[in-house]
């Protein structure tokens, strides 16, 4: 038998092995991602959710208008506050798609509903205020997370995407259906979904065309595109407003804002206004008041 040589390079090179994979273990620790902080829900009614780091960033102030200024959406704004304040209170409720007209106060009626509903709440402290939470289009296929992150959490989430919409070459459409009623886990009873588009099936028309043209079975995969917007139990329709509802959005904007000066003057001007813009609107109506209140020294905040 031969005598164990203690100059051997084996154990030498074992402890440069082991060397090595704790510089690797050490180098891919570092690399992973931090897991996501604690989010204090207290600081705040509305966050903005961050995909990376699954993290919710507070809002010190809502960017949003009142309720009473939102003119020409009377029937849907009902619908709205109806549905998220059965929400807030704990009842069952849907998901809400919000389609549409180009500047009719899409956005504006979920951030306002929300400040409606949480001032009704206030009256009641058993219950807790309801949180927003933003989502971007670009982040919708984190929303699994962002959900798991809100799942066990002790307060109620209206989670809202504005300007909702899928392209030919995107995805993301799957991991929203999924999150929204397909998955396992499904949605969580505390969150519900608000989402707002120019397109009443979400994905563009081109993108629906192209896969009737190219699918083996077309009706099939058509229906499977468009049975997201089906994912959203109310449906809230947004139309081009009259020229009469645009000018009650000027002068309801006017009258809010102290803007004084002839009625018939405004008038003449808001409508030479939209007419330059090819359009009548709520935002066009916006755009307006802002012109008038600069030129008679005025703010709008």
């Amino acid at each position: 038998m031969t005598e164990q040589n203690h100059d051997s390079p084996v154990p030498f090179a074992n402890e440069r092995a082991a060397g090595a994979l704790e510089r690797i273990a050490a180098a891919l620790e570092a690399l992973a991602p931090a897991p996501p902080k604690p989010c204090d829900f207290e600081a705040s009614d509305a966050f903005v959710f961050s995909a990376p780091g699954i993290r919710l960033q507070p809002v010190a102030r809502v960017n949003r208008v009142d309720m009473k200024l939102l003119r020409g959406i009377d029937r849907v704004r009902g619908l709205l506050t109806e549905n998220t304040s059965r929400f807030a209170n704990g009842f069952a409720a849907n998901n809400a798609l919000l389609w549409g007209a180009r500047g009719m106060g899409k956005s504006s009626l979920v951030k306002a509903v929300h400040a409606s509903v949480n001032a009704g709440l206030a009256a009641n402290p058993e219950l807790p205020p309801l949180k927003l939470i933003e989502i971007h289009r670009e982040d919708i296929d984190s929303l699994p997370a962002l959900m798991g992150l809100l799942r066990d959490a002790p307060f109620r989430f209206l989670v809202f995407c504005d300007d909702l919409s899928f392209d030919a070459a995107d995805t993301n459409y799957k991991s929203l259906k999924a999150a929204l009623e397909g998955g396992v886990e499904g949605r969580p009873r505390n969150v519900l979904f608000y989402a707002t588009s120019n397109r009443r099936h979400i994905l563009s028309r081109e993108m629906v065309e192209n896969e009737r043209g190219t699918a083996i079975n077309p009706g099939e995969s058509v229906e499977e595109k468009v049975s997201l917007s089906d994912r959203f139990g109310l449906w809230l329709g947004f139309h081009s407003c009259s020229q009469d509802d645009y000018l009650a959005m000027v002068f309801g904007y006017a009258d809010h804002f102290g803007l004084t000066g002839e009625r018939s003057a405004i008038e003449h001007e808001a409508l030479e206004w939209s007419l330059t813009r090819g359009s009548r609107s709520g935002r066009i109506a916006w755009q307006f008041i802002q012109d008038l209140a600069g030129r008679l020294g005025k703010t709008t905040e």
